[in-house]
């Protein structure tokens, strides 16, 4: 596959574009990156937010832009859970009513496993405070608990630790692997150069 934006160009330098390449649930994937070379992009297509690129991108051997509405709904909620880059959190509301925003959806953690992933990042106190009133570390860790907070076959992860320390960084890369363990789920996480510290089976340059 390639983007659009891409379109015309044969030898683009990287191990993902143009160039057939799995993910494979259970392993560990490392994409790196340099600004500009569609690494949120890549993310946006394999979450469904966007098609614009050329090529051809299947999940479970069905071509991903055959897939409803209705059945994309369903991979977000049980099979892909995504972090981006943005995070995409909301500032009027508090850390937990944004981590309940998606545990409503899907039931899968209970009140007291979402303040024991608080707990363990260092943040338990932050449970009841307007994000808007957090830190951008504070934040991305709280959106790291809302994506473990539903079943999947991937966890998603653009950038996961830009905003954190290395201290942090093995805490979330422990936290994640631990529940990618318990549901038998890969990781694909990307980097512009602060590596989430998880053991990576597979580095692929963008």
């Amino acid at each position: 596959m390639l983007p659009a934006v891409f379109a015309g160009r044969e030898d683009t330098g990287s191990e993902v574009w143009l160039r057939n390449v799995t993910f494979e649930r259970g392993h560990n994937y490392l994409i790196t990156a340099e600004s500009g070379t569609g690494k949120s992009s890549l993310c946006s297509y394999i979450y469904g937010y966007r098609n614009d690129f050329s090529g051809q991108l299947l999940l479970d051997d069905r071509d991903v832009n055959s897939l409803s509405v209705e059945e994309w709904c369903k991979v977000r909620r049980e099979s892909i859970a995504y972090l981006p880059q943005e995070l995409r959190l909301f500032s009027e509301l508090t850390a937990m009513e944004n981590i309940q925003l998606k545990n409503q959806l899907t039931g899968f953690k209970t009140e007291k496993q979402i303040m024991d992933m608080l707990e363990v990042l260092g943040i338990p106190e932050k449970a009841d405070s307007l994000l808007g009133h957090l830190s951008i570390g504070q934040q991305q860790r709280v959106a790291i608990v809302r994506t473990l907070c539903q079943p999947a076959a991937f966890f998603l992860l653009d950038e996961p630790v830009s905003h954190l320390d290395e201290a942090n960084n093995r805490i979330v890369a422990h936290l994640v692997s631990e529940e990618a363990k318990r549901q038998g789920a890969g990781i694909i996480a990307t980097s512009v150069g602060n590596n989430v510290l998880i053991d990576v089976e597979k580095e692929l340059k963008l």
